[in-house]
């Protein structure tokens, strides 16, 4: 069985049941041929006006054999129309019911959600992000309006969405886009993107918004609109490949780091914000955080956008920086342990 098609096994009953109506009505034609010597166009009378049961009278008179082909023919006729109706019914009644309940319960979750991200269409580009979210434990909710792909988001119970128009603002309030922190739109229009963009940042200042663009010129327009950042699928494509030709390592040893679904090494980014106060008075190499933790600082962010990579042992961290470690998942979060407490 395919468990990926809806409804599938009750599709083939379906089938399987019409099938079987038009097989009696052929066998039935051809008994009552061949018993009763009725013409074609006689037989097939009979037979439709018996498993009918509308109760027209015969058009030859039956004999004994004629009259017991034709109780075996009512009596299986009933079996199988009972089998379709129930088929169908189960069809309508279940698919109806299921859609609803799991639209009750994806509302649900949805008015729940807060400090999550919203994906904007769930093609090729959105359908990866959402896995990559997912991997990363991220709470996630998809806005779609295409019928057939909503179908293939309801496949994924644990999936949550929001079925219409992304740059509406009512489509975007049942996401809860005030509560989220990021929003990710991937529609494969890009007038499309910059409508979600305005509308989301008019609704949501502090909103974090990654925006796809197909064109060059709509990366300026997208950032006008509103959105942090702006990626072009095509050019990151042609420049991968470039590097592949070029600093194929580099590029593999990158992407090892970054792209790699186990978390035995990881590029994390790592806020200020909670650092303690003895510590911003000191530097990289009073700190000593490499040795205590065995993570690596690889680069920060000061608090007016500018990405210091291999930052001097002399420079020392403010509560608006952010830092960039590499290291393991329990190394990282040792390092942020010991920022956060006093050194003295």
């Amino acid at each position: 069985m395919n468990k990926g098609v809806p409804y599938l096994d009750n599709f083939r009953a379906i089938v399987y049941g019409v099938s079987a109506l038009l097989l009696i009505v052929v066998v039935g034609a051809i008994g009552f041929m061949l018993i009763e010597g009725a013409r074609f166009i006689d037989a097939l009378y009979m037979t439709m006006i018996t498993i009918s049961t509308v109760g027209f009278r015969e058009v030859v008179p039956l004999s004994d054999g004629g009259k017991l082909f034709t109780v075996l023919l009512i009596i299986f006729s009933f079996g199988i129309f009972g089998y379709v109706i129930t088929s169908v019914t189960r069809l309508v009644v279940e698919g109806a019911l299921q859609q609803s309940y799991k639209q009750y319960q994806v509302k649900k979750q949805i008015v729940k959600l807060e400090n999550h991200v919203v994906v904007c269409g769930y093609g090729r580009n959105g359908f990866q992000a959402c896995v990559e979210l997912k991997e990363h434990g991220e709470k996630f909710v998809i806005l779609e309006k295409r019928d057939h792909v909503v179908a293939r988001i309801l496949e994924d119970p644990k999936l949550l969405y929001v079925q219409g128009d992304a740059s509406s603002e009512e489509v975007l309030e049942m996401a809860q886009i005030r509560k989220a922190k990021a929003l990710i739109t991937a529609l494969p229009n890009d007038a499309d993107n910059i409508f979600v963009v305005l509308t989301a940042r008019e609704m949501n200042p502090k909103l974090k918004i990654i925006s796809r663009a197909s064109e060059f010129r709509s990366d300026l327009k997208l950032r006008h609109a509103g959105a942090t950042n702006v990626i072009m699928p095509d050019r990151i494509g042609g420049q991968r490949m470039a590097k592949l030709v070029t600093q194929p390592d580099v590029v593999e040893f990158v992407e090892n780091i970054l792209l790699q679904r186990s978390m035995d090494v990881r590029l994390t980014e790592i806020s200020c914000d909670h650092i303690s106060e003895e510590n911003t008075k000191m530097n990289i190499h009073e700190l000593n955080l490499r040795k205590k933790t065995g993570a690596n600082l690889v680069g920060l962010k000061t608090p007016e956008g500018t990405y210091i990579f291999n930052p001097s042992p002399q420079i020392k961290i403010s509560k608006e920086d952010k830092l960039f470690i590499l290291g393991t998942h329990e190394q990282v979060e040792k390092f942020k342990k010991i920022l956060q407490e006093s050194q003295v």
